[in-house]
């Protein structure tokens, strides 16, 4: 299903990812996945967090510029080729991902954080093969 990732953008400077842990933690809000592109002047932090709106929150009134957009989380199964049976069932399916990124839970499955161009396009692909591949919701408990 449709989930709210919080991004936040970030100056190269020693501490400011600390500072933006501190914060979330200091709110009760628990990180389940993050991963963090860069330039040379800035990186883009992406969270998967317990309270994306409360998240924004009090990352703004720290100054912090920051934004929630719409992901899909799909659960696969953590074996050879799965990633590319939904990569390819995706492709075909004629839909375009932005980026995504992933984390293993163990041997039994991984879990994908997609942000495609057409979410509900990519959601309905995804739908239809639900035998290999699952979305899931904000509730799920990682």
């Amino acid at each position: 299903m449709i989930i709210k990732q919080v991004s936040v953008f970030l100056e190269n400077k020693s501490g400011r990812l600390s500072k933006v842990t501190e914060i979330l933690g200091d709110a009760g809000i628990n990180i389940s996945a993050f991963t963090i592109a860069d330039t040379s002047d800035f990186g883009i932090l992406r969270l998967i967090v317990s309270d994306p709106e409360k998240a924004r929150e009090v990352l703004k009134q720290n100054a912090f510029s920051v934004q929630t957009t719409d992901v899909l989380l799909a659960k696969t199964p953590n074996n050879p080729g799965s990633l590319t049976r939904l990569l390819k069932i995706i492709t075909e399916g004629g839909s375009f991902i932005e980026y995504m990124y992933a984390f293993s839970m163990g041997s039994d499955a991984a879990i994908i954080v997609i942000r495609p161009t057409d979410i509900q396009k990519c959601m309905q692909i995804i739908q239809e093969h639900q035998s290999d591949f699952m979305l899931i919701d904000k509730h799920y408990q990682f």
